[in-house]
């Protein structure tokens, strides 16, 4: 991509009315502060000078420019985001090198994006016609006022199976196209007909506002109750939340999101001044949603049914979110009750009451386990999940609490499996209650090599013993400065130091065990696996050596931006710029 494309687009594209669209900001001293919404706090830290193309944050030392701050608040890629960016911005990319499956990836997902356009108008005229009556008079019943229908756009879609298809192919698209966007459905016969009929429906917007699926609810006779639009090549429901695209501005203000399960709760906690709300998709709460609401706050109150399923949902989810490091509460509707009948019965006061019963988020876990598990299963629980956590500083924050919990001391949690201090011989990973780290062969055709994500200290070390002509190669690139534990490093001095076939008797009793168990595996890569693995290393290398050199650039930033040397601050936005642009063999 000619870098003077990136250029253009940065000059064109206002970086303060970027930011202000997931940000609150209020000008000081020539800039534009707001609260981050990459870490939390309570004090606004987050700077953005309009003048430069740039934001900062002095409290967590996220940085960069507009492209930088679309791709990480949206979770894109560089392409995606600078493709969005230009169209935007007016500016045509005829510069990258040609990618036909990129491209045609790209055209689908842009006739998807217009399709639920189309659709969504189509919706939305129901609701105001005839054919919306019923839609209108259910929403009246349930309390939902004009004001909130129209600020979650909800439409309404008439006993007519080929209303929308109609409409689409007056619009110039295809049945199929229809059917592959999943606004269509065809049968085992070939017919194709509306997937939504005799429904209100609910749009699905992703963080940029655009509608990409729809969730229905019955509002005549029939089954399902709710039906939802299934997997597309825009929507994944595992990725996106129900109303966190109006809720995201408030989260970042309260720090808290409330997450419930039904649209219509969602409705009511809005019109019920609760800003910050939103909903899980018909399916039980993931990873991915849990990430993308901890980047708008530091609490997720999560409200859930008190039967018996709405129990393990809430289990299940609580733990899910205290992996992540954020608070959590658990917040139980009485029986017989949803967050919308409460509402509406009791106002305000009645969920406040609620809210201020509600449980702490490992409390819960704790005291739910304890009422129907035998103390077995309630060790193995708190086990696995320390085991879980990735980060050791959360280990250590959540032991003491799990043990006095338990009744447990933390030296007999940390023997049975908690966690263990790594000493100088030990491997990473393996502590009991810790499932090993994945060995580096499986043999042959049959063995996956490692992904970005599959990458550790351990599998280096295991690559070396494994492939000792890669040492130098591994040497070269600079392994050392990326290992992150003292036993890696001091095994990557003796493989590094001494000749391959003197390694061995240098080693401590448990590293020589570590040796003879890597080596007892017959399975090598060969071939194209091999070369596939070792690309995978590789890619895994060059992240930490760009992230490295990115927190050197952004903490000359912080300086720079601090003591007003403008000039500086150009040279070093210029140097994150190519360091964030994909090399030629990523476009």
């Amino acid at each position: 991509m000619d870098n003077q494309v990136i250029q253009t687009l940065k000059q064109r594209v206002n970086i303060a009315e970027v930011v202000r669209r997931y940000v609150p900001l209020r000008q000081a001293s020539g800039r534009h502060m707001g609260l981050c919404p990459f870490h939390q706090e309570k004090t606004a830290s987050f700077s953005v000078n309009e003048a430069e193309g740039f934001y900062y944050c002095f409290g967590c030392q996220a940085g960069g420019d507009v492209l930088d701050f679309y791709m990480r608040i949206n979770g894109l890629e560089f392409k995606e985001a600078l493709t969005q960016l230009a169209e935007e911005a007016g500016i045509e990319l005829k510069e990258f090198r040609p990618d036909p499956e990129y491209d045609e990836r790209q055209k689908v997902k842009k006739m998807c994006l217009d399709l639920h356009g189309k659709a969504q108008e189509y919706f939305r005229r129901n609701m105001n016609q005839v054919t919306g009556d019923t839609a209108r008079a259910y929403l009246r019943k349930r309390g939902t006022s004009p004001e909130i229908s129209q600020a979650f756009g909800l439409g309404a879609s008439p006993e007519d199976w080929h209303g929308l298809m109609n409409h689409l192919v007056s619009c110039g698209f295809s049945p199929e196209q229809g059917v592959l966007s999943g606004l269509l459905s065809k049968n085992e016969k070939g017919n194709i007909y509306d997937r939504f009929r005799g429904r209100l429906i609910f749009p699905i917007q992703n963080l940029a506002g655009q509608v990409i699926a729809f969730g229905g609810r019955i509002i005549t006779e029939g089954e399902p109750k709710y039906l939802n639009s299934s997997d597309t090549p825009i929507y994944k429901k595992g990725e996106h939340l129900y109303g966190l695209h109006q809720a995201r501005q408030a989260m970042t203000r309260s720090k808290r999101a409330i997450l419930t399960e039904g649209y219509m709760d969602v409705l009511s906690l809005v019109q019920f001044g609760y800003d910050d709300s939103c909903g899980v998709l018909g399916t039980a709460l993931t990873q991915d949603q849990v990430k993308r609401l901890a980047g708008f706050c530091s609490r997720i109150d999560l409200i859930f049914d008190g039967d018996t399923a709405g129990r393990k949902a809430a289990l299940r989810s609580a733990e899910m979110i205290l992996h992540q490091g954020v608070g959590c509460r658990v917040l139980l509707m009485p029986e017989g009750e949803d967050v919308d009948s409460l509402l509406q019965k009791k106002g305000r006061e009645g969920l406040e009451a609620c809210f201020e019963a509600a449980a702490d988020g490992l409390e819960y876990c704790l005291d739910t386990l304890r009422e129907g598990s035998a103390p077995r299963e309630i060790v193995a629980w708190a086990n696995g999940f320390l085991g879980q956590l990735s980060d050791n500083a959360l280990r250590a924050f959540y032991l003491p609490r799990l043990a006095d919990g338990l009744g447990l001391s933390e030296a007999d949690l940390r023997r049975f499996g908690g966690m263990r201090s790594p000493g100088p011989g030990s491997v990473p990973g393996s502590g009991a209650g810790q499932q090993a780290a994945p060995r580096a062969a499986s043999g042959g055709r049959n063995r996956r090599a490692v992904g970005m994500d599959d990458v550790s200290d351990k599998k280096f070390i295991e690559f070396a013993i494994l492939y000792p002509d890669y040492i130098a190669h591994l040497a070269k690139r600079g392994l050392h400065n990326y290992l992150t534990t003292e036993w890696a490093k001091s095994f990557w001095q003796q493989l590094f130091l001494h000749k391959f076939e003197d390694v061995y008797q240098n080693l401590c009793d448990e590293d020589k065990t570590f040796w003879r168990s890597t080596l007892d595996d017959p399975h090598l890569f060969s071939g194209e696996d091999l070369a596939e693995h070792w690309e995978s290393l590789c890619s895994w290398i060059d992240k930490q050596r760009k992230e490295l050199m990115r927190k050197d650039l952004m903490q000359k930033l912080g300086c720079a931006h601090g003591s007003g040397e403008a000039a500086e601050v150009r040279n070093i936005m210029a140097a994150l710029s190519a360091l964030n642009a994909p090399s030629r063999e990523e476009e």
